[in-house]
Parts: structure tokens; sequence; C-alpha cells
């Protein structure tokens, strides 16, 4: 470590966001760029050379945060991003969408502000894109193997360019028109610009990655006949199917759930459309669901101009500090204000009253609407009516409380991938959570066959896809060549200790 005492000497520092009245005008990210360069390396050197870094326990890709800490502090920046890419294929991906379970993890965080690993991570892999270290790596010599990879999401491009590396001819497989699965379509922009995810696509292909598509396998294609055709086939298609809200009135027109409605607005970004086909533009909007999805739904619909906007969570406020149920090194349940609440919060009409938009322990009775008419035969949402929540989500009995509503989003989370064709053409079997059955060697049971990421463990972290994608990789490996040298950083049996 460059400074012994750089934790007892040096506060935790986060990078300065832009001002509200400016980003929520555009689609940028929300950081001033440049803005952690200046304030990292002492960042850095907070990393307190603990002996037994519980970071490690935290980080599902076993990111050797002390030692790029260590690199960062003394100005290496080189060697920084090979100890990063040892063990995190996309870290301008995580350094952006984490939570980062790693700092609370953080020995220091025991009784004082943890280290600011995220943000070293990502001016890491930000610095070397810049300076050109991200170089191509193609495989010296080719296996004459093939594999198949369903899914072009986190695990499916960590699975395909470890394959890749490994000398396998792999062929990436995504329904969309575009790659990138959520990374494209479901994180908005401002918390990703998607030239990172273009610029790494870029560097896939050059490696030898080929990308079809615009393909649904299992309706476009039949997936039995994709697996006939290569050596070993990975599926990673995530968690897609989303959760409903089953009350009265969820028919009315105006109420989406929350993955109709991010896509289009990203699709705007990419150009496909002037104005998306649901926009929040003028309309007083209720987001249903406290998640990370809900605050991604809440700052797009700031920026498309909404008459107002409320989220609405089932849950109890957090509180500030870690519950005594949760303790150090776990991830705690606290109260915490995304980019996206500090917009909503300084766009209320009365931000000194420590207001935002989040009305916590509240239950959705039903939806009220216009009458049907020749144009929605079932008519439009109007209002919802909420009551307060008690502690395990049922309703608590009167106190009803009517919102004004022209656009409904339903961010309920996902209960795992679709089933689709993929299932009967592949004869997969679901596990009791409804996900893809496999074993820990990530198999699904059908010779040549495993599964990777949310498909699998159900809806889970950026950075478990990435660490399923590479663990599936060396299986992948392993099944067709008998040995492999690809790092395994997790088992499909594991489950997140810290978050």
């Amino acid at each position: 470590m460059a400074d012994p005492k750089g934790f007892l000497t040096t506060p935790r520092r986060l990078p300065p966001r832009r001002p509200v009245a400016e980003r929520v005008r555009d689609w940028d990210e929300v950081y001033e760029p440049g803005g952690l360069l200046p304030i990292i390396g002492a960042q850095a050197d907070r990393c307190m050379d603990c002996g037994i870094p519980f970071c490690h326990q935290g980080c599902p890709l076993g990111n050797l945060i002390p030692e790029w800490n260590d690199l960062v502090s003394r100005d290496d920046w080189a060697r920084a991003i090979e100890r990063l890419h040892a063990t995190n294929n996309f870290p301008e991906f995580t350094g952006r969408l984490c939570p980062a379970p790693c700092e609370s993890a953080c020995v220091l965080a025991i009784n004082q502000p943890a280290v600011t690993i995220k943000n070293v991570e990502v001016t890491i892999a930000d610095r070397a894109w810049e300076s050109g270290r991200v170089p191509h790596r193609p495989p010296e010599r080719l296996t004459g193997r093939t594999v198949a990879v369903i899914g072009s999401g986190p695990a499916g491009l960590a699975a395909a360019q470890q394959l890749t590396r490994a000398g396998h001819t792999v062929a990436v497989y995504e329904r969309d028109d575009r790659a990138g699965g959520l990374l494209r379509y479901g994180i908005p922009a401002f918390k990703m610009e998607k030239h990172h995810l273009d610029r790494r696509l870029a560097q896939m292909s050059a490696e030898g990655t080929k990308f079809r598509t615009g393909v649904g396998v299992g309706t476009d294609l039949d997936a039995a006949e994709l697996r006939s055709r290569y050596d070993a086939l990975v599926i990673a298609v995530g968690a897609r199917a989303w959760r409903e809200l089953p009350v009265p009135g969820r028919e009315l027109a105006g109420i989406h759930q929350a993955m109709e409605f991010l896509p289009m607005a990203n699709r705007v970004q990419e150009g496909d459309y002037l104005r998306p086909p649901i926009t929040a533009e003028h309309k007083h909007v209720v987001i249903v669901g406290g998640g990370d999805t809900g605050a991604d739904c809440l700052g797009t619909v700031l920026r498309q101009g909404a008459a107002s906007v409320t989220q609405l969570d089932i849950h109890p406020r957090p509180g500030d500090e870690r519950d005594e149920g949760e303790p150090w090194p776990i991830y705690p349940r606290i109260y915490r204000m995304s980019a996206a609440h500090e917009e909503a919060r300084e766009l209320a009409a009365a931000p000194e009253a420590d207001v935002d938009a989040r009305v916590f322990s509240a239950t959705t009775v039903r939806f009220e609407g216009t009458a049907p008419d020749a144009t929605r035969p079932h008519g439009s949402v109007r209002a919802l009516r909420l009551v307060g929540a008690e502690c395990e989500g049922r309703p608590e009995p009167g106190g009803e409380r009517v919102l004004p509503a022209d656009l409904v989003l339903l961010a309920l989370g996902f209960r795992g991938p679709e089933h689709d064709g993929l299932f009967d053409q592949l004869g997969l079997t679901a596990d009791a959570r409804g996900n893809i059955a496999r074993d820990a060697d990530f198999d699904a049971g059908t010779d040549g066959i495993f599964v990777a990421g949310d498909a699998g463990r159900g809806q889970s972290l950026i950075v478990w896809a990435i660490a399923e994608g590479r663990s599936a990789a060396a299986a992948v490996d392993r099944y067709l060549t008998g040995s492999t040298t690809l790092p395994a950083p997790v088992g499909a049996g594991d489950r997140p200790l810290t978050a």
C-alpha cells in the first residue's frame, strides 16, 4: 500500500454529478466528465491492507481489489487494468451498473465509509480504453470446435469472449436487432452510454466472435436444429418473464410493464424513433416497484417531461444504517438515494421538505379509468388507489389514497426465463423457482447444453451474470477438450452471500 495511513487521513469522496437541471435535459451519463481522475488516486490509497480482503468475498467475480487499488495509488495504470481484466471481462459495465456489494464487505466499512471500489474500477477501465490498453486478444490457434451462445447479455457475452479466446469458434444468437440484451435496451443511457457496449462488441468481433442478431432461437430458429449444428450450446437468455400485478383495472390502457417502456426510450437514443410509442410527456406517472428498474423508469420519465411521478415501494422505508439482522459484511438493505431519486427530489415543489418521488409501505388496490370507447375498448387509466402495507406486504385496513395516473409502469421484477420454444425443443426442465434446471457444472442435463446467468439462477446482479458466464465457459471448454485453463469463479450452486 502506498499510504499506510490513507484510510485514517483521507475521507471518502464520490465523483461530482452534473447539475440536475442540466442532466434531465439530455441522456448523457450523470457524472461530470473527468470528475473521478483528480480524486481517485487518494481514494485508492484508503484501501487499508486489511490482511483478509473481505471485498473478495463480496465480489462474485473475485476481483483482485486490493491489488489494483495499490497499483492505482502508485499511478501504475497499465498493470492495474491487467489485474482487473484477469477476473472481469467488462469492468466498464460493472463499474457503472453494479451496486458494489464489495464495498459493503470492505473491512473499512465495519465502522467507517468504505473504499470507493466501484469508482476506482471504472476509472481503470475508462483510462485503459482511452490510452489503447485494451487490445484485441484473438486465439493463437483454433480448436476446430464450435459453440453457439443464445443471448447477448453480460452472461452470454462473457461466455462467448472466454470461449473465443480459448480457440473455439463461437456464434452469439440474439433475438433483438442489436446485441447487448438488457445492457442495450434495459439500462438507460444516463446510467451507461451505449458507446461503451459498442466498443466492447467491436473488440469481441475483432477477436473472432460472430454475432447473429434478429434471430429468436426457439421461435424463428428451431433450437434443436441449432444444437445439431454446434458442438456445444450455452443458454444465457436471462430472466425476462416479468411479474404481473393482478388487481382490478389492470386491463386499462396506459398500464405497461417497465420492460415494454424502457426499450422504447433506449431506441430513441439509437435513432429508431423520433418519439417513443409509449411516452411520459405531460403525463401523471406512477411507477409500481421500488427497485433499480423502477429507478430507471423514474429517471427516464423525468427526461421525457412527465407532469408528475411517484414511485411506490411495498416495503417500509429502510433505515440509514445497517440493521442488526444484516451485520457486516452482508449487503444491507439501507436507504439509498440514486441519481434518479436525487433528480426527483430537486425537481419537487418543496425540496427543502426532504421529499422525493418514493412512497414506502404502499400496496396497489386497483386502477380506475375512463369508460370504454371505440379506440380504448377497456378504457384508459386515470388513477391508482393504494393503501399502506404491513411488514409482509398485506394491505392495512382503511386509509386509501388516490394518485392521478395517466401512465402506470410496473417494475415488479422477474419470475425467471420465458418458457418458450427453448424448453420443448431442447428438452429442458425447470427447477422449483422456474429457472432452467442445471447442475453445479452449469450442465442442463442434455448432452452439450449449458446454462449461465439469470436463466439458471434467477434475477440477479451483473457481476453474477459475468461470473457465471466465465464459469460456464470453463465448463464448456472442459466438455469439448477434456480439460481447461479458463478460470471458474463460481459454481451454479453458489448463492450470493452479500447481495
